[in-house]
């Protein structure tokens, strides 16, 4: 009985010393976040807020306010629960429907884009209007059901500012846990990945 109950003790105060380090382990990750996000000072080649055009163009090695990931990072990202909500910013013309009030998208060709992914284009121009603001605003609100800690995932092509963009703006709006996927969906499909064809979440 009482080598029993020795083992017993010896088993609890295992589990004691083990619970710290895995509480430890949380706490580096969210730490390492942190200082990721931190890490990203604006220098003088950055905009001082958007960048307002030739949105095509070699981009930045990171994003203030964001935490920017490449590919190996990004597949583990997605492996994590909850997942990330990705979103692509691809732009696209659009069209005013004068009769009903809203706007039409318009893309010119099949967009390819990673699974799951949701399309809201336009949103990572440096000037949006009232109408395009209160889209984004909406849309980001219903896929975190407007919860501002959710994990969202910016992307676009390989050097576009549009996704870099977004992640400022997500920021403004109040999102805390804001990445940036640099490489896009070139860098996602240079390396074998799945892409899926994917179609632009209307404005109403």
């Amino acid at each position: 009985m009482l080598g029993f109950l020795f083992l017993l003790s010896l088993l609890i105060t295992a589990c004691d010393k083990q619970e710290p380090q895995k509480i430890k382990h949380n706490t580096q990750q969210q730490s390492l976040s942190k200082e990721r996000k931190q890490e990203c000072q604006r220098i003088k080649s950055m905009p001082h807020k958007y960048r307002m055009d030739k949105y095509r163009a070699p981009t930045p090695a990171c994003v203030p306010h964001g935490i920017t990931i490449n590919t190996d990072e990004l597949t583990k990202l997605l492996k994590q629960q909850p997942r990330p909500i990705l979103i692509d910013v691809l732009s696209v013309m659009s069209r005013p429907n004068t009769e009903f009030g809203e706007g039409q998208w318009i893309p010119n060709k099949e967009r390819l884009s990673l699974l799951n992914s949701v399309w809201l284009p336009n949103v990572g121009y440096g000037y949006l209007d009232a109408e395009m603001d209160e889209y984004f605003k909406n849309q980001l609100e219903k896929l975190t059901l407007n919860k501002k800690h959710k994990a969202l995932v910016f992307f676009c092509i390989a050097d576009c500012w549009m996704s870099w963009n977004a992640v400022q703006r997500a920021h403004s709006y109040g999102y805390t846990n804001v990445y940036w996927y640099k490489n896009g969906t070139d860098g996602w499909g240079n390396m074998g990945l799945e892409l899926q064809k994917i179609d632009p979440i209307p404005m109403l």
